[in-house]
């Protein structure tokens, strides 16, 4: 595939998804993961995020700000390294607002406290195994009756 169709293939498996695990990197030096709902996923890959100021996620991004955002859905996964800041600009949460962030922020994009996080994509790294499940059962036989190594689907890595 070409870099073009790589990151459209990463885009739309985000896309698809709607929910990632967001991974930060907390006090002690640990993987901390926790489900946000992307907002807006840009055709670089960069990422934006509606949350509190008071979340664990905000501070882990203001001291430490690499993440990593993994999505999957079916037969289709993605994994994203990237840098986060926050972002407390009025007129960007405004610009991003939804009535889906409503069910979070039920005072809508003025409520006191409600940032965003923008995630500056570096790299991604994509998985998909065509066929579902039962391809991927079928394989998965065929590896052990032959002795070989399972292999499906496709996979790529994508300088963002």
């Amino acid at each position: 595939m070409s870099d073009a169709q790589d990151i459209s293939k990463v885009t739309d498996i985000i896309n698809d998804s709607r929910i990632g695990m967001f991974t930060t990197i907390n006090e002690e030096g640990a993987l901390v993961s926790r489900p946000l709902a992307v907002q807006d996923v840009q055709d670089d890959g960069d990422m934006w995020f509606f949350t509190s100021q008071d979340t664990s996620q905000v501070a882990h991004v203001t001291a430490k700000p690499t993440v990593n955002v993994s999505f999957g859905k079916g037969t289709e996964w993605v994994s994203v390294a990237g840098t986060a800041r926050v972002v407390t600009d009025r007129q960007a949460i405004h610009d991003r607002w939804n009535q889906a962030v409503e069910a979070w922020f039920p005072d809508g994009p003025d409520t006191p406290g409600v940032v965003l996080l923008h995630v500056d994509s570096d790299s991604a790294e994509y998985w998909t195994s065509p066929g579902g499940t039962a391809a991927t059962v079928l394989q998965w036989v065929k590896s052990k009756v032959t002795n070989s190594r399972m292999s499906v689907g496709e996979s790529g890595t994508v300088e963002l």
